[in-house]
C-alpha cells in the first residue's frame, strides 16, 4: 500500500468545535466579564469609558469648588442647554460614521431658526407647519450638500465650508434690516426650552418607560441570539444592567423633581431624548445603519458588496441638515428669537466637539449615537461649573479645546493599539 492510499485509509483526526469566545466569558460569570474588560482596555477598546470617568471628575471637581453645581437648577439648567446643541451633535455623528465631516451645521442652524421666524411671525403661518418647513428646510440643504459631495465628487470639506459661507449670507438677507425678529410668547419654539412638566409623575413616568424599554430590549435581545443558536446575556447580567439603569433614571427624576431649584421635567430633554432613542434604532437595529458603518469603514468594499454608496451618502447629509436646523429652533428659543448671528461663534465647534469627546472617531466607521449625549454632557458640564465660579469665556473656550484635543489623542492611540493587538 502506497502513502496515499495509507493516507486515504486513516481515518481524520476529529477537530474540536470552535467555541465562541463570548460564551466562555458568560459561563465564567463576573470574573468572566472583568477579564474580558482587562483584555478589551489592553487592547485599546476603551468605549465610553473615558468621557464616563471624565464626567465624574468633572461632577466631584465643581462640585467641591461649589456646593450648586449638582443642584435640582443646575442640572436642569445642563439638561436644557444640553438639548439643541446635542440633537445637531447626534447629525454630526451620523456623518462622523461616515468618516466625513459637515461644517455647515451652524449656518444651516441659523437658516431653520429663519425660516420659521419668517414665516411664523413675519407672514403669520401656522406655528406646526412653520416648524416642519424649516426642519425640510435643513433636509433638503443637506442633500444637497450630500449631492454635490456623492454624485459631483467635491469633498465634504469643501462642500459644506461653501455652505457654511452661503447659508450664512442667505439667513442675514432673511433676517432683513433689523436683523432679528423676537419669538412670541407662548409660541411653539419658546416652549421647546421653557416648557416643563412640573408633575412629578411625568419625570418618575419617562423613567419608568426608558428602566422598562431598555429592560425589554435585552431580553428581546437574548431571545433572538438563543433561537439563533448564539451566545446570549445571561439572565443575571440583564438584571445588573437594568439596575444600573434604574438607579441613574430615577436618580435624575427625584433631582429635576425637587422643589429648591427645578421646575420638573424640561420638555426641551424629552425631545432630545427621543431624537437619541430614534437615532441609535436606525444606526443598529435597521440595514441602513448597518451600511452607514460598511460605506464609513470602507466605501469601495461596501459597493462591491452591493450598497449604494451614494444614497448612504445623501441621506446621511439629509439628516445632517435635518437635525441642523431641528437644533436651530432651540437655539432661538433660549435665545429668544432668531437672529441673523444664530449658529455663529462656538456652536460648530461644540457641536463636533460634542461628538467626538462622546467616543465617535474621526476616521469614520465607529461610533454611537449615544456620543452626542455623553460629549455635550461633558462639555455643559464644564460651562455650567465654570459659570458658577465667574470664570470667564475666554477660559471655557481653552478648556474645552484641550477636552477635545485629549478626545481626539485617546482615539488615535486607542486605533493604534488596537492594531497592535490585531483587533481591526
Amino acid at each position: 500500500m502506497n502513502e496515499q492510499q495509507t493516507a486515504e485509509a486513516t481515518p481524520e483526526t476529529p477537530q474540536p468545535a470552535a467555541v465562541d469566545p463570548r460564551l466562555l466569558v458568560r459561563q465564567k460569570g463576573f470574573a468572566g466579564y472583568f477579564g474580558e474588560f482587562v483584555r478589551r482596555i489592553r487592547g485599546g477598546e476603551l468605549g465610553s469609558l473615558p468621557v464616563i470617568v471624565g464626567l465624574v471628575i468633572i461632577a466631584v471637581v465643581f462640585q467641591l469648588k461649589n456646593s450648586s453645581f449638582l443642584s435640582a437648577g443646575s442640572l436642569a439648567n445642563i439638561g436644557v442647554y444640553t438639548s439643541g446643541l446635542g440633537i445637531m451633535a447626534v447629525g454630526i455623528v451620523f456623518v462622523l460614521l461616515l468618516g466625513e465631516i459637515d461644517l455647515s451645521v451652524g449656518s444651516v442652524a441659523g437658516v431653520g431658526a429663519a425660516v420659521w421666524a419668517v414665516l411664523s411671525v413675519t407672514h403669520g403661518v401656522n406655528d406646526w407647519l412653520a416648524v416642519l418647513i424649516a426642519i425640510a428646510a435643513g433636509a433638503v440643504i443637506g442633500v444637497l450638500h450630500g449631492f454635490f459631495f456623492a454624485k459631483i465628487g467635491v469633498p465634504a470639506f469643501v462642500v459644506t465650508l461653501a455652505g457654511f459661507l452661503g447659508w450664512s449670507g442667505l439667513q442675514i438677507w432673511m433676517m432683513g434690516k433689523e436683523g432679528s425678529i423676537n419669538t412670541p410668547s407662548g409660541s411653539l419654539v419658546e416652549n421647546l426650552t421653557g416648557y416643563y412638566f412640573e408633575d412629578k409623575a411625568a419625570a418618575y413616568g419617562l423613567a419608568l418607560i426608558a428602566v422598562l424599554a431598555y429592560a425589554g430590549s435585552l431580553l428581546l435581545d437574548s431571545r433572538r441570539r438563543r433561537a439563533a443558536t448564539l451566545p446570549s446575556r445571561p439572565l443575571s447580567e440583564i438584571l445588573l444592567r437594568t439596575g444600573v439603569v434604574a438607579v441613574i433614571a430615577f436618580a435624575v427624576a427625584y433631582v429635576l423633581n425637587e422643589p429648591s431649584g427645578a421646575r420638573g421635567l424640561p420638555l426641551a430633554l424629552v425631545l432630545f431624548l427621543g431624537v437619541l432613542v430614534v437615532a441609535d434604532f436606525v444606526v443598529r437595529r435597521t440595514g441602513y445603519g448597518r451600511q452607514i458603518f460598511a460605506v464609513g469603514g470602507n466605501a469601495e468594499a461596501a459597493r462591491r458588496a452591493g450598497i449604494n454608496v451614494n444614497r448612504v451618502r445623501i441621506t446621511v447629509f439629509a439628516i445632517s441638515g435635518m437635525l441642523a436646523a431641528f437644533g436651530g429652533l432651540f437655539i432661538a428659543s433660549l435665545s429668544g428669537g432668531a437672529t441673523k448671528n444664530l449658529g455663529s461663534g462656538n456652536t460648530l465647534m461644540n457641536v463636533i466637539a460634542a461628538a467626538v469627546i462622546g467616543g465617535t472617531s474621526l476616521f469614520g466607521g465607529r461610533g454611537k449615537i449615544w456620543s452626542a449625549l455623553l460629549g455635550m454632557l461633558v462639555i455643559q458640564s464644564i460651562q455650567q461649573g465654570l459659570n458658577l465660579l465667574g470664570m470667564a469665556s475666554e477660559i471655557q473656550y481653552m478648556i474645552t479645546g484641550a477636552v477635545l484635543l485629549a478626545a481626539v489623542v485617546i482615539d488615535s492611540v486607542s486605533r493604534r493599539t488596537q492594531k497592535t493587538a490585531g483587533r481591526t
